[in-house]
């Protein structure tokens, strides 16, 4: 009832194989490795503007405005 042994986990990998397969895994690793440097790149350029290198970027919609479910925060006040 301890811990697992080397034995243990190479069954676990096997079964692991088994089910998903060698060109699934494969592609999972590189999506996962694809999001991590998409992650690190996006806390660098988060941390640059922090710094005050590069003031952030407002988002500008346009074509909704006459859109009757948009509501304009700015505009609305409490009466």
């Amino acid at each position: 009832m301890g811990s697992f042994s080397i034995w243990h986990w190479l069954i676990v990998l096997l079964v692991v194989v088994l089910i998903f397969g060698t060109k699934k895994l494969k592609n999972i690793g590189s999506d996962l490795g694809g999001a991590v440097k998409g992650f690190k790149d996006g806390m660098k350029a988060g941390g640059e503007s922090a710094d005050g290198a590069t003031p952030p970027q407002q988002q500008v919609t346009t074509g909704k405005a006459n859109d009757a479910n948009t509501v304009d925060v700015e505009t609305k006040t409490k009466t």
